[in-house]
């Protein structure tokens, strides 16, 4: 089979066991990789409504058919499992090395059960398998859990995925870590891994994977690498290039796009001229000591910087924060700290929490502090007020050392809201318990339905009507297309390629995704074929939902998120929402019809959950 090894791991941390598995064309092909084929996976194995910490739960490791070829943009996979948030399917996605390298390693996916009495770690190395003891990385951060790893194993930028302190403690916003800085965030995948005293997955090889063609893949990078260089794409990757993501904060913040105050303030709350200071503009000059790139990344957007000499004094380089964190730590709490916001990221990325849920939460914990709510008393004598940057950094402190209110805030703020009582829960601003990505609905109003509704909540990468995109037809209506656009990105996620891709000049829906997966793979799939799969792929997601008892009317969604902070303009996300469900396929509830199930194929085991026989 073209653009796979064809094997899949299972281990079982109860016992120490291993099982391989073909992985079949016929899976391949309904499932392809990333959060399609593990959500397939988890659906038939994992028990329902299992605890997302018990023995039974399930973590997955999961690339694509691209990753470990030459297709540009083919850097990235997806950490499944089910979410102590949403108690519901659970997937996060990360770009770095670790992807191709899983593939050179000798396997697809890796799947993982069982709890182990002690720390370890997975070793994989070309297609030879064991659990080595983690008891002198527990406790590490994910710079010092690189270093070691390389150090015992005698390897060079060894590629490996692991947890940091927060998940080893359950975190409910913990991430699973790769290449130090680069993070599979949302929902609690960390604390998932750490619950399992699995500290890390380390795969090595040099297992080569065959393309159908390769002279045709070789052509569409040069076709993409024309358009990004001399094309209609020159300009715009000229400029994603040197800022990356975080470009749009000094853009997002004047067109009320970007959050201020915990999503509660306007524009004008903001010093743009001190805000601006945190853009990669006037960051790089000061900091930058490199351009980072994922693997197969034409753009290298990422960037590493040097910030021994500030306050913190930290040796090591640090990742550049990217523009969810920007919102976050400088505009959702009036901070306009430089070094401080660049040491809060590096914070995160060491101790391994998820950026979006890590700034939410101290941003709510803010605005309860400056309503009185919240008293000194209550943050461990921390004076947490607008634009204390030295209290920002002290409760993050507390969070990543687990210690006094910062083992609470370390959940997040929906589960501390529960703790802390006091009306805190006023002030939260979540999808379905999730803070939500730096995108105010009503510029990117598709954003809005995903946020609330997608199975996977309060996402920014995951597929919906375009971004900073006015609607084109009422909100009762907005189903047809939005569904057009949630096949192509599930088709761009489960291949393993970076949504980035269309900054090259093809947009979401310019088919550089299917050309590639076509040349890689010798399928020859047609448009249909590709919507077909990406319907395939969010009704497996979602049925997974449905088996755990998560309906329609179950999901919930700040009110902040959908409309304007003046109160001048509001998105109908329920009617998005309906509309939505209506053309999936789907009854009121979001239960698939029997219909819509036989028809896209391959669901047989959720047939047979939902209506028998």
């Amino acid at each position: 089979m073209f653009g796979y090894t064809g094997k899949m791991l299972f281990v079982n941390l109860d016992d120490g066991s291993f099982e391989e598995r073909e992985l079949t064309e016929e899976l391949a092909r309904n499932f392809m990789g990333g959060p399609a084929l593990g959500a397939k996976i988890l659906y038939d194995e994992m028990p329902a409504h299992a605890d997302p910490f018990s023995s039974e739960s399930m973590i997955g490791f999961v690339g694509g058919p691209v990753n470990n070829t030459k297709a540009f943009f083919g850097g990235r996979y997806t950490v499944v499992s089910k979410s102590p948030v949403t108690n519901g399917f659970n997937d996060a996605n990360s770009g770095g090395y670790f992807a191709p390298e899983l593939k050179k390693s000798g396997f697809d996916a890796v799947f993982v059960k069982g709890i182990s009495e002690t720390p370890v770690y997975l070793l994989i190395d070309n297609g030879k398998y064991c659990l080595k003891d983690a008891s002198k990385l527990w406790g590490k951060t994910s710079y010092e859990t690189q270093k070691l790893l390389e150090e015992e194993l005698g390897v060079k930028n060894v590629r490996a995925c692991y947890v940091g302190p927060a998940g080893e403690r359950r975190s409910h916003m913990a991430a699973v870590m790769n290449d130090v800085h680069r993070a599979a965030g949302r929902g609690g995948t960390g604390g998932v891994m750490g619950s399992k005293k699995l500290k890390a997955v380390v795969v090595m090889g040099d297992q080569k994977i065959e393309c159908f063609d390769d002279e045709g893949l070789k052509a569409i990078n040069k076709d993409v690498a024309y358009n990004i260089t001399e094309g209609s794409a020159k300009d715009g990757a000229k400029n994603f290039s040197s800022g990356g993501t975080g470009n749009l904060y000094g853009m997002g913040i004047p067109r009320n796009y970007t959050g201020v105050k915990n999503w509660r303030g306007v524009p004008e709350d903001v010093d743009l001229e001190k805000a601006l200071k945190a853009t990669p503009t006037q960051m790089d000059p000061l900091y930058k000591k490199k351009a980072y790139g994922c693997s197969g990344c034409p753009f290298h957007c990422g960037a590493e910087y040097d910030i021994s000499k500030t306050r913190y004094g930290v040796e090591q380089t640090v990742g550049r924060p990217e523009y969810e964190q920007l919102g976050y730590f400088g505009s959702m709490m009036l901070n306009y700290d430089v070094e401080s916001i660049v040491y809060c990221n590096h914070l995160c990325n060491e101790y391994g929490f998820d950026v979006i849920s890590c700034g939410g939460t101290i941003s709510w914990a803010m605005e309860c502090f400056e309503n009185g709510v919240f008293t000194e008393e209550d943050l461990d004598g921390i004076h947490l007020s607008w634009g204390n940057y030295e209290a920002i950094v002290a409760i993050l402190e507390k969070m990543c050392k687990g210690e006094g209110v910062g083992a609470i805030l370390q959940n997040g703020s929906y589960y501390a809201s529960k703790i802390m009582g006091k009306g805190s829960e006023k002030y939260l601003v979540v999808a379905n318990g999730i803070e939500p990505g730096q995108h105010r609905v009503t510029l990117s109003p598709g954003v809005g339905r995903v946020f609330k509704f997608d199975p996977t909540p309060g996402r920014h990468t995951k597929g919906g009507l375009p971004y900073m995109t006015p609607l084109k037809v009422p909100e009762t209506e907005t189903g047809v297309e939005d569904k057009r656009y949630v096949a192509i990105q599930e088709f761009v996620n489960a291949c393993g390629m970076c949504l980035f891709l269309k900054n090259a000049g093809y947009g979401i829906t310019g088919g550089l995704e299917l050309r590639y997966v076509n040349a890689i793979t010798g399928w020859n799939w047609s448009v249909d074929d590709q919507n077909t799969f990406g319907e395939r792929s969010m009704n497996i997601r979602n049925a997974f939902n449905v088996r755990e008892g998560i309906r329609k009317d179950d999901l919930f969604m700040s009110k902040e998120l959908e409309g304007s902070p003046q109160g001048d303009f509001h998105i109908d996300v329920d009617a998005m929402g309906d509309s939505f469900i209506k053309e999936m396929g789907w009854d009121d509830q979001m239960v698939p019809l029997r219909e819509t199930l036989e028809r896209l194929g391959g669901l047989d085991e959720v047939i047979r959950d939902i209506y028998g026989e």
